[in-house]
């Protein structure tokens, strides 16, 4: 380097000033994208995910906990807020908390956000041809929602919901009880696969090995899966099904076919039993 350019402060040619300002435009474009992008958001900085199949009881959980409130505070808020639900719910959201992300902004309350879920879920549940597949069906949008709610706890896979729609569909017509440990394990507040024959003498409009027809409300909160199989069940004569190992869910139209399906089932739970 010769002493007459040491210490030369270097000099963009004007290529460089010109991509330096194009630059420096575009990341103002950029800025201003994203303000206009946050203002119309609302820019919300949390968010609460209410996963298909939750009960309104793991709803009322997650948002205590998201809203950092006192457990039972989201139960009782649901207990108080005009939801605008039907009038078969009788004031029970269950299977109306619509599962999705909803935004959490600053100002969230657990009955701003509860009326949120009502509103999306009636939003999805009115749409055309959900309420021409409900009277299609000879079943109320509510019915659907409760044969939907069942389906979404019962089926082991998204291929065997229309599966597990048409046995409940079967059952009804046929006027024999539903027999679902589902809703029997709604009115026990439990989650298991494995009922006993204790369980199914439970004193509850819930427990449908003991009452005929859907249980008195949705046992959950289903997804559009769910409730597309509930409005188009698969066709076929099942009328039980039993899931004798994850990714082996058996349906038959025969008694005694199931007893030995059951019985494989049952033999499955003491091997995973035995080795646990």
């Amino acid at each position: 380097m010769s002493a007459t350019s040491y210490g030369r402060r270097p000099r963009l040619t004007r290529r460089g000033r010109l991509f330096l300002l194009l630059l420096l435009a575009l990341l103002v474009a950029a800025g201003a994208a994203l303000l206009l992008v946050l203002r119309e958001s609302g820019a919300p900085a949390r968010s609460l995910v209410v996963p298909e199949g939750w009960r309104a009881s793991q709803v009322y959980a997650a948002l205590d906990q998201r809203l950092h409130l006192p457990p039972g505070t989201a139960k009782k808020a649901a207990a108080t807020t005009d939801l605008k639900l039907p009038v078969e719910a009788k004031g029970n959201p269950e299977g109306y908390l619509y599962p999705a992300t909803y935004p959490v902004k600053e100002d969230a309350t657990p009955g701003s956000l509860l009326a949120y879920m009502v509103a999306t879920a009636k939003g999805r549940f009115g749409q055309d041809r959900i309420t021409e597949g409900a009277r299609s069906s000879g079943l109320t949008v509510y019915q659907l929602v409760t044969i939907a709610g069942i389906v979404q706890a019962e089926a082991d896979s998204a291929a065997d919901m229309g599966k597990v729609a048409r046995v409940i569909r079967n059952r009804l017509a046929q006027g024999m009880p539903l027999q679902m440990d589902s809703t029997l394990n709604y009115a026990l507040n439990r989650s298991t696969p494995a009922t006993t024959t204790r369980d199914t003498k439970t004193d509850s409009p819930y427990n449908t090995y003991e009452h005929k027809g859907l249980p008195p409300t949705p046992i959950g909160n289903p997804g559009q899966q769910a409730l597309d199989a509930a409005i188009r069940p698969t066709p076929g004569n099942w009328l039980y099904f039993v899931t004798v190992a994850p990714g082996d869910t058996r349906f038959t139209d025969s008694y005694a076919q199931h007893l030995l399906n059951v019985g494989e089932f049952n033999e499955n739970q003491k091997q995973r039993s035995g080795s646990a």
